[in-house]
């Protein structure tokens, strides 16, 4: 066919009782294509396949009457398919699966065969862009150094990994990095399921896919998760808000690495490395029974912990804000300058308990502020931050005080200093916070919206002692 581009292709075809191979072989025989005889072959060669070369398989509908079917669909994995009708160029439906839709005559033409793998190949091609590299992760932290680390060591065995985690600390990015380091699996796709959003009822066709007509409203057939994930990477992402009869479904296709669509008979072999994650503590999920043990242990076989921003410290805080502030702002960040310290200091000093998410999100805000006004605007940047800290906003006539001390001269949320430069209207919210938290630094910096540290440096500096508010010495 005139401006077809086979390079590199396979053409795997299973042609039980009809002689179609030697017809395809001459069809093809002018193309870079290697027509390969299916039927003989006892196992699949590791060298071959999806992961190597482009693949088609050709299959003749006379496979299903010899028995063959089975073992073609074992090897497909995840090849395109075209069925050859049987003798007669009428399309019948009855005579081969209906999830496979592309169907060429017993009497096909070079041009009918050359026309159909084209259109195959262009959506083969399509589909295998490869997976970008996410972002460098800044790592300043001695605690993301390790983890980095962690991943680098695991990145290339075969076994399960649990990643644990507060929400918004980069779990799926850590997944990500953990597939692009597998040799064999970061060729295959990268699926990214929330368990926490399932809808219910539907949690078999879309993990384990369907049939064509198997349900009502099943008018295509649909490739579940497990076999997207086939030669590839499974990330699900919030597995402990799977409900327990989810999880032994689970836990058997991990222990017989096959599935079985809705409305078929015939196991579907599918091969994926499994990387899931929470933020909830499954080991108590376990011994409420709110967890099966057995597919805890299956999935946990590494454990990888990341770290919350509170534990990477503020040098990562301002390094990740900066990164995400250029993201944003692209080149416009080299007309506006380098951010400034008050702006660094404000970061560094609040406590995000959505992590790099929440991280992010005052990023965007501060870079949307930054590029309509074409400056570093202070009293909106702050107000800004403000909002992301629930705390109540500066006043915009220029008492910048709140949690962050950042606006000069001292000036309270009241206004009023005491003689010792004390801001007294910061110091007794603090006790206030502090007394309705039990005097727990990290649930009142929580409250305060800043981080334990700066807390923990506003009560030595206010002289308040845990439990017990210090006197001012010329109170």
């Amino acid at each position: 066919m005139s401006g077809a581009n086979f390079d590199e292709l396979d053409l795997f075809v299973w042609e039980g009782k009809a002689d179609i191979l030697e017809r395809i072989a001459r069809c093809m025989a002018s193309f870079d294509v290697e027509v390969i005889r299916a039927d003989s072959l006892a196992t699949p060669d590791p060298e071959r396949g999806v992961a190597a070369r482009p693949s088609v398989a050709v299959i003749s509908v006379t496979v299903i009457d010899g028995g063959g079917l089975a073992q073609a669909t074992e090897r497909l994995q995840g090849m395109p398919v075209i069925w050859v009708a049987a003798g007669s160029r009428e399309r019948d439906s009855r005579t081969y699966p209906p999830e496979y839709l592309h169907v060429l005559p017993f009497d096909f033409t070079c041009a009918e065969l050359r026309t159909m793998v084209a259109k195959l190949v262009r959506q083969l091609r399509a589909r295998e862009v490869a997976p970008q590299a996410p972002d460098v992760l800044v790592a300043h932290s001695e605690a993301m150094k390790a983890l980095l680390a962690e991943v680098g060591a695991f990145a290339d065995c075969d076994h399960s990994v649990l990643v644990r985690g507060e929400t918004g600390v980069g779990k799926e990015r850590i997944a990500q990095q953990l597939h692009l380091g597998h040799k064999h699996y970061s060729k295959g796709a990268f699926v990214a399921v929330n368990c926490g959003a399932i809808p219910d009822g539907l949690f078999e066709s879309l993990f384990f896919g369907h049939n064509k007509g198997s349900f009502t409203g099943a008018v295509h057939a649909h490739r579940g998760y497990f076999e997207q994930a086939t030669g590839g990477t499974l990330f699900l992402d919030e597995i402990g808000d799977l409900p327990r009869y989810q999880q032994v479904k689970l836990l058997r296709v991990l222990e017989d690495n096959a599935v079985t669509r809705l409305g078929a008979t015939a196991p579907i072999r599918v091969d994926f490395r499994l990387v899931a994650a929470t933020n909830r503590n499954l080991r108590e999920m376990v011994a409420s029974g709110e967890f099966r043990a057995d597919l805890f242990y299956r999935l946990a076989v590494i454990e990888l912990h990341i770290p919350s921003l509170e534990e990477r410290g503020e040098v990562d805080k301002i390094a990740i804000f900066k990164a995400l502030l250029s993201n944003v702002l692209g080149a416009e960040l080299d007309v506006l300058g380098e951010t400034p310290h008050w702006l660094s200091d404000a970061v560094a000093e609040t406590y995000f308990p959505g992590n790099v998410r929440q991280l992010r999100n005052l990023a965007e805000r501060v870079g949307v502020i930054a590029r309509q006004l074409h400056c570093w605007d202070q009293n909106l940047i702050q107000r800004a931050i403000a909002l992301t800290r629930g705390t109540p906003t500066p006043s915009l006539s220029g008492e910048r005080g709140g949690m962050n001390g950042s606006g000069g001269g001292g000036a309270s949320l009241d206004g009023s200093n005491d003689r010792k430069g004390w801001n007294s209207g910061e110091r007794n919210r603090i006790i206030a916070a502090l007394e309705i938290n039990d005097w727990k630094r990290q649930d009142t910096a929580q409250h305060l919206g800043i981080s334990r540290k700066v807390l923990w440096e506003k009560m030595r500096k206010y002289q308040i002692l845990d439990g017990e508010p210090g006197i001012p010495e010329d109170a």
